[in-house]
């Protein structure tokens, strides 16, 4: 694995400015981090965590290839193995996805704004991935805070979500169901309201879920999807993911207002 990781922790690395950037972040000595790239040395299983996490890859996928790592990088893989059709839940769903109108036009890399459900007053941004399989519509739905916004951990400590879903396109509303599959604790809902408009470029909706606290409370949210194309530089993205204070300058009015707390009506939460 030490050669594979070598190369891909350098393709990782050259999205940021430098390597000692990269270390001060991760909060790993660059002495040790230059045996990483070097394929001197491989990370504890701690390390090798906290770097996928930071990257957003996971641990085996930082060993892969490094030709077939840099093609994850850009678009990522199924990682969803085929069902049987003899299965009860697949059956359940089948007609869900015989009646599901195509979601072509809406495959693609998103950035996602809600309001946080763990830390209410911020806004948190996700990166999802809105693909096609085999006819199927699926989704991916990265997260990450820093610890410190909730603890007294070290600030470059990260909790990292991950959620695999499908879509629907049901009578004029999308709808999609996803699980946190990190922990496996956790389901949520999203409906968006479909864009009329020739190119699409934010999608309105509200999302259902649970907070991350103890006491994992139910909790409902608006959200906006703001699409950034069908292929993107997925690790400058991933960078973004992160928490915002609601007047931080890099979330704009346009979303902020369509964030805001009130009723919901189609002829005010019309997606663009």
């Amino acid at each position: 694995m030490s050669d594979n990781l070598g190369l891909n922790l350098k393709l990782l690395c050259s999205h940021y400015r430098s390597i000692a950037e990269v270390c001060r972040k991760l909060a790993i000595n660059r002495a040790q981090f230059n045996k990483y790239l070097n394929g001197q040395s491989r990370p504890t299983a701690y390390n090798l965590r906290r770097i996928g996490d930071f990257f957003g890859v996971e641990d085996y996928e930082l060993g892969l290839p490094a030709e077939q790592f840099a093609r994850l990088i850009g678009a990522r893989a199924s990682d969803t193995p085929s069902t049987p059709s003899g299965d009860p839940l697949y059956s359940l769903l089948q007609p869900l996805r015989e009646q599901s109108a195509s979601l072509a036009r809406y495959c693609g890399y998103y950035f996602e704004y809600s309001n946080c459900m763990s830390v209410p007053g911020n806004i948190l941004l996700s990166l999802v991935h809105l693909r096609e399989e085999r006819g199927t519509f699926l989704f991916e739905r990265q997260e990450r805070q820093e610890r410190s916004a909730s603890s007294n951990l070290p600030a470059e400590d990260w909790v990292r979500c991950r959620y695999l879903g499908a879509a629907f396109h049901l009578q004029d509303r999308v709808f999609l169901i996803d699980y946190e599959s990190l922990t496996l604790n956790e389901m949520s809902q999203t409906i968006l309201i479909p864009s009329y408009k020739s190119r699409i470029t934010r999608l309105n909706g509200i999302k259902t879920g649970v907070s991350s606290g103890d006491r994992r409370t139910p909790a409902c949210t608006r959200v906006v999807w703001e699409f950034l194309g069908e292929e993107i530089n997925r690790v400058s993205a991933y960078r973004q993911v992160m928490l915002y204070r609601p007047d931080d300058p890099r979330i704009d009015d346009d979303v902020r207002q369509r964030l805001a707390v009130g009723p919901v009506r189609d002829g005010l939460f019309e997606s663009s």
